[in-house]
C-alpha cells in the first residue's frame, strides 16, 4: 500500500493505492479522506484488484480550489474520469460512500463507457426532483413537519465551516461519535437542528471516539483538516443547489450498470435521505444487491469492513 500524488487535468490528486489488475475506485464522503478505505484498499488488492483511494477535491493532499463553483458535482465526477486515464485504464468499478457515494452514481449516470459498475453505501441514490432547488425544498419540508432546519441548510452561509476550523479535533470526534453505530440512541444526531444551535452545538460535549477509531487514525484526520481546513468539503454542501440546476439533462435518467448498496441500519442519514431506499430498484435497472447492515451506523466501510470488503468482492466476482 503507497501513497502518491497524481497529476490530472488541472488538480493534484493524494490517492492511496495497492495490488494489480482490475481498477477499483473507492470515493471518500464528509468529514473523511482516502485513508478511511484502507481495509478495502488492502482486502481488494489481495484478491487481485488494483484498489485507488483518492483524496476527493478539497480534502488531504490533493490541491484545494478557491472558488465555490469549483466543487460542483460535474467538477467531482470530471477529477475521476481524470483519474482513470491519469492512472492508465480506460474503465473501472466505482464505488462511493457518505458524499462520494451521490459522485459514484453520477460517474455512472454521466459516463457509462468508464464506469462499468457502482457501489453506493450509507447514501443511496436520489433522483433529481424537476419542482424546485433542493435546500428552499428541504427547510420548507423540515419547517411543515417542525423539525427545525436540516444542517445542510446550515451549512450553505459562506462562514458555515468556521466553527469547524476553530476546533477540528473537537468538530471530528463529535461528527464520528454523533453518525456511529456503537453510539446510544440519545447522542445520534438527528441532523435537524432547532433556532440558535449549530451542528456541532447539538451534539454532546462528550463525545468519544468510536471503538474502530484508533488515536493514530484520528490523528491523520485531525492533522489533514487542520491544515486544510473545511471550506473545500462544505462547499460540495454549498453546491447542492447550483447541482441541481446543472443537471436538468439528467433528468429521469437511470443507472443501467450493475450496482450495489449498503446501509447501516442504525445509520442517521436514514431519517433524511432514507426514503430513497425504497424504490432504487426502479433507478438501479441492475441493482444486484441492497443490504441493510444490523447494528450499524454510518462509517460503513470502518465500522464493518469485513462485512462491507464481503459484500464488494461478492459484487466485483459477479460482474
Amino acid at each position: 500500500m503507497q501513497t502518491r500524488i497524481v497529476r490530472t487535468d488541472g488538480l493534484n490528486q493524494q490517492i492511496l493505492e495497492a495490488g494489480d489488475g482490475p481498477l477499483v475506485l473507492l470515493i471518500h464522503g464528509f468529514p473523511e479522506l482516502g485513508v478511511s478505505w484502507r481495509a478495502q484498499v488492502q482486502a481488494l488488492a489481495e484478491a487481485g484488484y488494483h484498489a485507488v483511494a483518492p483524496d476527493m477535491r478539497g480534502y488531504g493532499g490533493t490541491d484545494k480550489p478557491e472558488r465555490r463553483e469549483d466543487y460542483t458535482i460535474l467538477k467531482l465526477v470530471g477529477d475521476m474520469v481524470d483519474l482513470v486515464r491519469a492512472l492508465g485504464e480506460e474503465t473501472c468499478v466505482v464505488v462511493g460512500h457518505d458524499w462520494g457515494a451521490p459522485v459514484a452514481w453520477h460517474c455512472a449516470l454521466l459516463r457509462p463507457d468508464i464506469f462499468r459498475a457502482v457501489a453506493g453505501l450509507s447514501v443511496p441514490f436520489q433522483p433529481r426532483i424537476p419542482k424546485g432547488a433542493p435546500t428552499p425544498m428541504m427547510a420548507a419540508l423540515a419547517k411543515r413537519a417542525g423539525l427545525g432546519d436540516l444542517y445542510i441548510s446550515r451549512f450553505q452561509p459562506d462562514d458555515a465551516h468556521a466553527d469547524f476550523d476553530a476546533d477540528p479535533a473537537t468538530a471530528l470526534k463529535k461528527m464520528f461519535w454523533s453518525y456511529d453505530g456503537a453510539t446510544p440512541d440519545e447522542g445520534l444526531s438527528s441532523g435537524f437542528l432547532p433556532p440558535g444551535v449549530s451542528l456541532l452545538q447539538s451534539i454532546d460535549d462528550g463525545a468519544t471516539l468510536p471503538p474502530w477509531m484508533s488515536e493514530a487514525h484520528f490523528a491523520e484526520y485531525v492533522q489533514a483538516f487542520s491544515a486544510g481546513g473545511f471550506r473545500g468539503p462544505i462547499d460540495w454542501y454549498r453546491c447542492i443547489d447550483l447541482n441541481w440546476s446543472l443537471t436538468a439533462f439528467l433528468q429521469d435518467r437511470t443507472i443501467d450498470q450493475p450496482s450495489l448498496f449498503l446501509v447501516g441500519e442504525r445509520d442517521p442519514v436514514r431519517r433524511y435521505a432514507g426514503q430513497h431506499e425504497a424504490g432504487l430498484s426502479k433507478w438501479l435497472t441492475d441493482l444486484r444487491g441492497q443490504t441493510v447492515l444490523p447494528g450499524a451506523g454510518h462509517w460503513l466501510q470502518q465500522e464493518r469492513p469485513d462485512e462491507v470488503n464481503a459484500a464488494l468482492l461478492g459484487f466485483l466476482k459477479g460482474l
